[in-house]
């Protein structure tokens, strides 16, 4: 499916997990494009029910211990949504699962775009199909081109620090190697969750910039700037890394909703060429 607005083209891939395969603008990729089959190899794909690693791949839920698929390494990782194929309907993809090995609790899922020249806007919503509560949480996974003079800017409150297996450990001020206050090149590792980011990113490209703004919702944000490889990905999220078993931390992120209960927002990714 490839939705259009003058010079911008955007190619949505829903059998390969609701993802987007590419943004363009005239010829400009804005998004790192898709280069295999994959679907962490696409651009861009939905976090729902969950974002990034669940520890041991399982957590409670009153009183219930959950198991889930250890899908990367020892974790169960990014929810069902991505590992799913969605239905398009107009300017929308949208997922009915019904619960099962993935997740134990039936949802509905659904991702708006919006496409103008310049600018894409998507709008996740997750609504509970489960017969009674259901912890939930959504977030988008956009991967962006990292050349040697990308900078990266915005501002949070905190950040986890993890553990030997990439589970958030403590959490504190934000260290020097990874503030972002002023705009400057990604050149430490980071695979991190901050809070309290404030909703908005400035990523300065050679060739364009982006101003990625985030509704409230996705208090969280996780940045992944792999080293050696010219790729990162800026992830605005509603949960905390391993937030499935923190629930009793105000600070988790996960919601828990009541049967045909709601959860949305809004990301928009304004670009300047």
């Amino acid at each position: 499916m490839i939705l259009v607005a003058g010079d911008a083209e955007l190619v949505l891939a829903p059998e390969h997990g609701g993802a987007i395969a590419s943004w363009r603008i005239a010829s400009i990729d804005i998004m790192r494009p898709g280069f295999g089959s994959s679907v962490r190899d696409q651009a861009c794909y939905p976090l729902v029910p969950f974002s990034n690693r669940v520890a041991g791949g399982a957590f409670t839920f009153c009183g219930q211990r959950h198991a889930l698929p250890k899908t990367l390494g020892p974790w169960a990782i990014h929810g069902a949504g991505w590992q799913s194929h969605w239905e398009m309907a107009g300017n929308e993809m949208v997922l009915d699962y019904r619960g099962g090995v993935l997740w134990p609790f039936a949802f509905r899922a659904e991702q708006i775009f919006d496409l103008t020249p310049r600018a894409l806007s998507v709008t996740l919503r997750l609504t509970n199909r489960h017969t009674a509560d259901a912890p939930a949480a959504i977030g988008l996974h956009p991967f962006f081109n990292r050349a040697p003079t990308t900078n990266l800017q915005f501002t949070a409150q905190s950040v986890w620090h993890n553990d030997a297996d990439m589970i958030p450990e403590t959490r504190t001020a934000v260290p020097p190697a990874w503030d972002f206050t002023s705009p400057r090149v990604p050149d430490t590792p980071i695979d991190n969750c901050f809070l309290n980011w404030g909703g908005r990113v400035t990523i300065s490209q050679p060739d364009h910039t982006l101003h990625m703004s985030a509704e409230a919702v996705f208090r969280h944000l996780v940045v992944y700037c792999p080293p050696e490889r010219d790729v990162m990905a800026i992830e605005p999220v509603s949960n905390m890394n391993d937030g499935l078993n923190r629930m009793d931390d105000p600070d988790s992120g996960i919601a828990i909703l009541p049967p045909g209960g709601v959860l949305e927002g809004r990301i928009t990714m304004d670009v300047q060429m």
